[in-house]
C-alpha cells in the first residue's frame, strides 16, 4: 500500500495543522477550550476534513474509559416529535463525535428490560423524556446509577437530574386558551391525555388558569389516550353530554385534535363554524386535516439539541444552559369566533 493510500493517522493531520499530536487529540476530542486557541482548533479541524481523518474511536475510548455514546429513552418511535429530538440531538453528538442510541419504551410509556448488560459499561449517560421515565429503571440499579442523566419536558422541582430542558408548555396553553377566548369561546372542553406526566398536569393548570379570569367562562375536562380513535370518542361523548354544548375544544395534542374534529363531524356540526379545535405540538398531522390545526409548535429539534449539549457539558464538568425555550402558537383554520348563543344546543 502507497503512502497516498494508507488510512491518514493523527500525526498526518498534526504535521498539515503545524502542530503537536496532543493538540490534534485535544481538538479532535473536544477538549481543546482554555488549553487551544480557536483559530488552532478549527486548522485541526479542517486538516482533518481534508485528509478525512477519521479517529480510533474504539481505541481511544479504551483508553479514556468511555464509549461516548448516549441513551436517548423516548415514550414510542411513532411520535413524530421525538422523532425530532433525536434528529437534533444526533446532530450535536455528531459535532463531538458521540453516537445517540434510541431506545423506545415498549408500550409508549411502561417499563422496559435493560437495553445493555452493563449500563455504565455501555454508556456514557442518559437522555430521557419525562413520559417514559418508567423506563429508567431499568437502568437505575448497582450499575447505572451514577449515569449522568438529563431529563426532557420534567418537572423542575424533581430531584435525580444533572440537568434538564423544558419547552414553556404552560405558556403555551395560556396562548391557544386566550387565543379561543378572546374569540368569544366561554364552553370549553379540555382533552387531556390520559397519561399521569408532569407535562400534562401543566397544560391542564394552564387551561384552568386562563379561564379563572374570565368570569363567565368554563371548562370541562374529559381524558383520553393519545391516539386518534380515543380522541374522536371522548369528543363525542363530550359534545353529546347534556346541557349547552361547548364551543371549543382544547386538546392536549394534534393527535388527539385530530380525533376531535372528526368527532364534530360525525355529529353533524363543522369546524370551525360550530366548533373551534386547537391542538398541540405542531405535528405534520396539523396540516394534514382539514381545516388545517390552529395549534401550538413545540421546537423538538432544539430540545433534542439542548438536551445532548446539556449532556456534554454535565460529562465536561461544565454548568449545562438554563431556561425554558419558547413556543409558538400558530392559528389556523381550525378556529374561528363562537357561534351566536342560542336558547338550545
Amino acid at each position: 500500500m502507497t503512502e497516498h493510500s494508507a488510512r491518514p493517522t493523527s500525526r498526518d493531520v498534526a504535521r498539515a495543522a503545524g502542530v503537536s499530536q496532543a493538540t490534534v487529540s485535544l481538538v479532535l476530542g473536544d477538549k481543546w477550550r482554555g488549553r487551544v486557541s480557536e483559530r488552532t482548533a478549527g486548522l485541526v479541524r479542517e486538516a482533518s476534513r481534508t485528509l478525512g481523518y477519521r479517529p480510533n474511536l474504539a481505541a481511544r475510548n479504551l483508553r479514556m474509559g468511555t464509549t461516548r455514546t448516549a441513551l436517548l429513552v423516548v415514550p414510542a418511535l411513532t411520535n413524530e416529535f421525538f422523532a425530532r429530538v433525536y434528529t437534533g440531538a444526533a446532530e450535536v453528538a455528531a459535532e463531538h463525535g458521540f453516537g445517540v442510541v434510541l431506545y423506545p419504551s415498549p408500550e409508549g410509556m411502561g417499563p422496559a428490560r435493560d437495553p445493555f448488560a452493563s449500563a455504565r459499561a455501555a454508556l456514557d449517560g442518559v437522555i430521557a423524556s419525562s413520559m417514559a421515565t418508567a423506563a429508567l429503571d431499568a437502568i437505575s440499579g448497582t450499575d447505572g446509577a451514577d449515569l449522568p442523566l438529563v431529563m426532557l419536558d420534567s418537572d423542575p422541582r424533581a430531584p435525580g437530574a444533572a440537568a434538564r430542558v423544558n419547552v414553556d408548555i404552560a405558556d403555551g396553553m395560556r396562548r391557544v386558551t386566550e387565543h379561543l377566548l378572546g374569540l368569544g369561546h366561554r364552553r370549553l372542553v379540555h382533552l387531556a391525555s390520559a397519561v399521569d406526566s408532569w407535562t400534562f398536569r401543566v397544560r391542564a393548570e394552564a387551561i384552568a388558569t386562563a379561564v379563572r379570569n374570565v368570569p363567565d367562562a368554563a371548562v370541562r375536562t374529559v381524558s383520553a389516550p393519545l391516539e386518534v380513535d380515543a380522541g374522536r370518542e371522548a369528543a363525542e361523548r363530550a359534545l353529546a353530554a347534556p346541557g349547552p354544548r361547548p364551543t371549543a375544544l382544547v386538546c392536549d395534542g394534534d393527535v388527539l385534535a385530530a380525533g376531535a374534529c372528526k368527532a364534530v363531524r360525525r355529529l353533524g356540526l363543522r369546524v370551525p363554524e360550530d366548533i373551534s379545535v386547537t391542538g398541540f405540538d405542531d405535528l405534520a398531522l396539523a396540516r394534514a386535516v382539514e381545516p388545517e390545526l390552529t395549534t401550538v409548535r413545540l421546537p423538538a429539534e432544539q430540545v433534542g439539541r439542548r438536551g445532548m449539549a446539556a449532556l456534554l457539558r454535565v460529562l465536561d464538568g461544565r454548568r449545562p444552559e438554563t431556561g425554558d425555550l419558547p413556543v409558538t402558537l400558530v392559528v389556523r383554520g381550525s378556529t374561528a369566533p363562537a357561534p351566536p348563543a342560542t336558547g338550545g344546543r
